[in-house]
């Protein structure tokens, strides 16, 4: 029988712990090791009054919800058992914002760590600190820009507190979701005392999972991802193997064919270690990562710089490799007489001057022209989601901005609902915060069909872009040219201004014939553009 149960079995003031915390069915435990820490909300303080219970100003207390669980402290002697009170309401949420208690010389604290400013953030960098150590801090307060993998994000404040510590500075680059990155005190008297404070490395917490009693194991597992970066370690048993045979799905067979991938290096996530798409994708992904790119002395005649890549030029680039290996693309062009658009466009601007509005671009015409057609053919306005296409009722426009940072894409939502005038001021404003990098998540995310106009501001005359997932299809849009128009007669001809366009389509959601269809409306709205305003 260890220490602590005994204590709790024979200790008259831990018997009588339930009528001083004054909870139903509290079983509480004290660590038995001064390198221990505990954790405990502040509001929760003063009903539990540790000192009186246990005698010693260093005890504290765990609420820890559902089940029981087994705490290793430093040996596997000192391990303490605690269940969930009664009554106390106590969820994940609210262990999110706990302080820091320890026997240690640090005071009270609470860890800033790096958040999740996207759906698919995974890491990010720190642009710039806006508040230094020492200051004071209030809800609302912008802390720090943060880089994540779509813009540069305001990372505010949800406490009053003082900043005790800043870990990672200006400038840090690939901080893991989760990382710490700053120290937050109540007393401002305790600032000092995290001058030398360093965060402990977040290696530990993946290397938790063997029993305490087993202090090998965890060594072998640490050794074995150093000696192969890829996932191939995961062919054992529990890789969607029983026998001889592997358990794949006819998707996620075919992609490992493609990408020469074995399916015995996988391991499955799927029903019963079954393999699936995403875990060939998953593997593909960290091998394109891990895989060391051969560092080519350059020649003596030759000079160059090693310029550094921004988080946004990474993810676009992992993306843009994703959408061509995985996303059967294929592209139809066609050319669209835009001489009455043009004169459109000159007669909307002379009333938009008039009354102090945007001018209109070509470009706001196009966004206006393919939210239409998307409207007219919805089956272009959809995603493949692997066992189903998902197919939407907004039509969100995203519209390709190029900055300094990196390529962005903000989007006009419900784009078939709004007048031109609207969304000449909308693409005006996102296009002024894209250059600024100052774009919010709500400003690029919900997109379902993109337009990448390369014509109008840099005169290339047909492309074709790659389509962005999880879209199913984008429209090129080139530069207007002027042709000569044959007539009936051998001396007869005109003169027409016309404009290339292509659709990227991915092939399994958009058949040849549904994406010659949506052609087919965008080019009746760019050549009658009166029909838009209907």
């Amino acid at each position: 029988m260890s220490c602590a149960t005994q204590l709790l079995r024979h200790s008259r003031k831990l018997r009588s712990a339930q009528n001083l915390l004054e909870v139903e069915s509290v079983c509480s435990a004290r660590y038995f090791s001064k390198d221990a820490s505990t954790f405990i909300r502040r509001d929760d303080m003063p009903s539990l009054r540790p000192s009186r219970l246990l005698g010693k100003k260093e005890s504290s207390f765990r609420l820890i919800p559902a089940r029981t669980f087994k705490v290793p402290v430093n040996s596997a002697s000192n391990i303490a058992h605690f269940r969930q009170p009664t009554g106390l309401g106590f969820n994940s949420a609210r262990a999110a914002s706990v302080r820091h208690f320890s026997s240690s010389d640090l005071p009270p604290h609470q860890p800033l760590g790096m958040p999740s400013l996207s759906p698919t953030m995974t890491e990010g960098n720190i642009a710039r600190w806006l508040k230094k150590e020492g200051d004071k801090l209030s809800p609302g307060e912008v802390l720090c820009e943060v880089e994540t993998d779509k813009a540069t994000v305001e990372m505010e404040c949800m406490e009053e507190g003082y900043l005790a510590k800043i870990i990672h500075g200006d400038g840090s680059k690939e901080i893991k979701v989760g990382e710490i990155i700053a120290i937050m005190v109540e007393d401002e008297a305790d600032i000092p005392k995290f001058k030398d404070y360093q965060a402990s490395s977040p290696a530990p917490a993946e290397t938790k999972a063997p029993a305490p009693s087993e202090p090998a194991p965890p060594k072998k597992e640490e050794s074995e991802p150093v000696k192969a970066p890829e996932p191939k370690p995961f062919k054992s048993e529990d890789a969607s193997q029983k026998g001889d045979r592997i358990f794949a799905s006819p998707l996620a067979r075919k992609l490992a064919e493609d990408n020469k991938v074995p399916l015995s290096s996988l391991k499955g996530t799927g029903l019963d270690g079954r393999i699936v798409k995403a875990d060939v994708e998953d593997y593909l992904a960290s091998a394109t990562k891990g895989a060391p790119v051969k560092d080519m002395a350059p020649s003596a005649d030759l000079n160059y710089a090693d310029l550094t890549v921004s988080q946004i030029r990474k993810i676009t680039a992992a993306r843009l490799l994703q959408s061509k290996q995985t996303i059967p693309h294929y592209y139809l062009t066609v050319d669209t007489r835009v001489d009455n658009l043009m004169k459109l466009r000159a007669e909307l601007n002379a009333l938009q001057e008039a009354s102090g509005g945007k001018r209109i671009s070509v470009n706001d015409l196009v966004i206006k022209a393919a939210a239409l057609a998307l409207r007219k053919v919805p089956q272009c306005n959809s995603s493949w989601m692997n066992d189903f296409i998902r197919q939407y009722h907004n039509v969100n426009i995203n519209v390709a901005v190029q900055t300094d940072h990196g390529l962005f894409v903000p989007v006009v939502k419900d784009a078939d609902k709004k007048g031109l005038s609207a969304i000449a001021e909308e693409v005006k404003v996102l296009a002024q915060k894209a250059k600024e990098n100052s774009l919010k998540p709500q400003d690029y995310e919900g997109g379902t069909f993109t337009v990448s106009n390369l014509g109008g501001p840099f005169g290339i005359k047909q492309f074709c872009a790659i389509v962005n997932p999880p879209q199913c299809a984008i429209l090129a849009v080139g530069s207007a040219e002027k042709r000569v128009i044959p007539g009936k007669g051998p001396d007869q001809f005109d003169f027409g201004s016309f404009m290339s366009v292509t659709l990227s389509c991915d092939h399994r959601v958009i058949d040849g014939a549904i994406g010659t269809e949506w052609l087919k409306a965008f080019k009746g709205y760019i050549e009658s553009p009166q029909s838009m305003l209907l």
